[in-house]
């Protein structure tokens, strides 16, 4: 109880974080460290958060922009970057995003967040979203336990939290794996589960143009899928190069979510 009443206070606090009646989530404009992160001038190329949509937990994950309140931009997409953050990809990848000035959500897995605190850091410093991955990246998550699933999803949070001095308002399962007692511990914890709607399976490595020509068949709402971690992201970041300034140019407005 008392860990509770304190990560309460934290996400009050520092987190923008707000709880009305029933599991709706929402960011207070103009309150708490994050905002006055994003309102800050910062230079140029630096992403611009802009869009903060009211959260609302569902009894499924969130696929698209078009399950969030208000309304996204009407050409806004979202970047996810899952399984970091690792010592050499996601410096690279960070690089990327603010040449391009792209804002993404980094969703992070708990024991690489205590082994890397100064990129955490970075990320949050940023601009960027930080958003919970479990501590270990259990691909078969909706079969443990429920003490277990529990300790993956709080001990995640926790983390992200004390590091990057914001709690996270989103959960992704690893391998897009889901159930109901997920979504219930998530929503407990202030958090909308996330999924995505394009993935070019970036983690196994299948060539920098095929990973361009799927992410190049994004629309306005979609969420996009990449990677950070669990492996040689060469093949990630390149295609990032090539992706990001082409959806831009087609008119494409990066939020985070």
């Amino acid at each position: 109880m008392e860990r509770r009443r304190l990560l309460g206070m934290l996400a009050a606090g520092v987190g923008g974080l707000a709880v009305g009646a029933g599991p709706e989530l929402w960011h207070r404009a103009g309150h708490g460290p994050a905002q006055a992160r994003a309102a800050t001038p910062t230079p140029s190329g630096r992403p611009d958060p802009g869009y903060a949509p009211k959260l609302t937990a569902l009894n499924r994950p969130v696929r698209g922009l078009s399950d969030l309140s208000p309304a996204a931009p009407p050409a806004a997409v979202a970047l996810t970057i899952d399984d970091g953050p690792h010592p050499y990809w996601t410096p690279k990848v960070l690089d990327v995003l603010a040449e391009f000035g792209v804002v993404a959500t980094f969703n992070m897995i708990g024991e690489q967040v205590t082994e890397q605190p100064r990129i955490v850091q970075r990320i949050a410093d940023a601009g960027h979203q930080v958003a919970d991955h479990t501590v270990t990246h259990p691909l078969n998550l909706p079969r443990l336990s429920a003490a277990k699933i529990t300790e993956e999803i709080v001990g995640g949070h926790d983390r992200i939290a004390q590091v990057a001095g914001l709690a996270p308002k989103t959960f992704r399962a690893p391998g897009g794996a889901w159930s109901q007692q997920i979504y219930d511990i998530a929503a407990e914890h202030h958090m909308v589960c996330v999924d995505w709607k394009i993935d070019p399976r970036d983690w196994a490595r299948p060539g920098t143009s095929r990973i361009t020509r799927t992410l190049l068949d994004a629309q306005a709402g979609d969420i996009l899928l990449i990677h950070d971690g669990g492996g040689d992201r060469s093949q990630t970041v390149e295609a990032l190069r090539q992706v990001l300034p082409a959806l831009k140019q087609r008119g494409l407005q990066f939020v985070a979510l």
